[in-house]
């Protein structure tokens, strides 16, 4: 066994191809690290699978999981054995602090005697019913460190009794190798772009009836699954822009950036909604180091995502995004602006390599070997 720092990450988030850069990241750092992944997740979008993009310097391994597609009771077989094998000095646990998942993997490292690192997004302060809540309360109680992918989801758990270590970090960040301004920008109508859950908390919706609004040459493009797209499409019938609209599935997500190349604007017009608000946005990262600018809502971590970078709407406000878009489409030197301000953004503040950093700098602190 190697006398560097070992660190096990359980993370079903990094299934998805491009996100595995993180991770890689974190293993230049002579981070000795197994991620423990499911084969795939089930969501509203459907079935996704492993993605094995990004592998090198770090072992990428898979645990069955059991009822996959259902966030609060999925748990994984054989979690036990695996981690008894890699002895690790650290368990980083990429799961909500509510959900069984989390419960197990605590056990776990209680009982093999690593440290902790909990990763959390929630930005909403909630009162679960038992017996999530005493699973919540056990697992702040025993983590060694938590780390919250934003201020406002710090300030939750502040507020739910966490008195340890909490450092403000994003899940992942963004490949600005991969996401990167196109070398030449293609002639085409002014088009708007929307990639993610087709769910009705995104407001797409709303961004149907801003668009709606337009005169002169425009397009939207919207790429995901999820519950919500034949609504959408009806209503995009209803408002007489069918035509003008494209919907695309899921496709891999490292056939993503050539896709942004095909926007002038990207949109996120998500509403809050009483128990989710926006918790990050990481297509906006990816928008803003593409070269694209970018308009979002005022949901939960938009505006500080965003930041001075491009332009933040009253959410649920289609007259507003109208009038927004209506400037960016007749405003080609904004837009240009609004894009090099994105492009300095993202990599300034969300690449991979600082997500990377910042996360090895905590598992340094409670490193048994220093």
């Amino acid at each position: 066994m190697s006398n560097r720092l070992r660190v096990a990450m359980l993370s079903k988030a990094s299934i998805v191809g491009i996100y595995q850069r993180k991770l890689e990241e974190i293993a230049r750092h002579d981070i000795e690290l197994l991620a423990l992944v499911p084969p795939y997740w089930r969501d509203e979008r459907g079935k996704m699978p492993l993605e094995r993009t990004y592998t090198e310097g770090y072992q990428l391994d898979t645990l069955e999981m059991r009822l996959n597609g259902n966030f609060h009771f999925h748990f994984y077989r054989g979690l036990m054995r695996r981690l008894r094998a890699f002895k690790p000095h650290i368990l980083h646990i990429d799961e909500e602090p509510y959900n069984l998942a989390a419960w197990q993997a605590m056990l776990v490292a209680r009982r093999i005697k690593a440290k902790t690192v909990v990763f959390s997004w929630q930005n909403i302060l909630r009162k679960y019913p038992m017996p999530f809540r005493w699973g919540e309360r056990w697992v702040l109680r025993n983590t060694d460190a938590l780390i919250a992918g934003t201020q406002s989801a710090a300030d939750v758990w502040r507020a739910k009794g966490y008195r340890g270590t909490i450092d403000v970090i994003p899940q992942f960040g963004t490949d600005i190798s991969l996401f990167k301004p196109p070398e030449k920008r293609e002639i085409r109508p002014f088009t708007i772009g929307y990639f993610g859950r087709l769910v009705e908390e995104k407001g797409l919706r709303v961004l149907l009836d801003a668009v709606a609004q337009l005169s002169g040459d425009w397009r939207v493009r919207f790429i995901g699954g999820g519950p919500q797209l034949n609504d959408l499409q009806n209503h995009a019938e209803r408002l007489k822009i069918s035509h003008r609209v494209q919907f695309i599935g899921q496709i891999p997500s490292v056939n993503m950036p050539a896709q942004y190349h095909q926007l002038d604007v990207f949109v996120l017009p998500s509403l809050t909604r009483p128990n989710w608000k926006e918790q990050f946005g990481r297509v906006l990262t990816e928008a803003m180091a593409s070269g694209v600018a970018v308009i979002g809502s005022d949901s939960g971590a938009i505006p500080g995502v965003i930041g001075e970078a491009g332009v933040v709407v009253p959410e649920g406000d289609a007259g507003a995004l109208a009038h927004i878009l209506n400037q960016l489409q007749q405003d080609t030197a904004l837009r240009a602006h609004l894009a090099l301000m994105g492009v300095d953004r993202a990599e300034k503040h969300f690449t991979h390599e600082r997500i990377a950093e910042e996360t090895v700098t905590v598992y340094r602190s409670l490193s048994p070997l220093d």
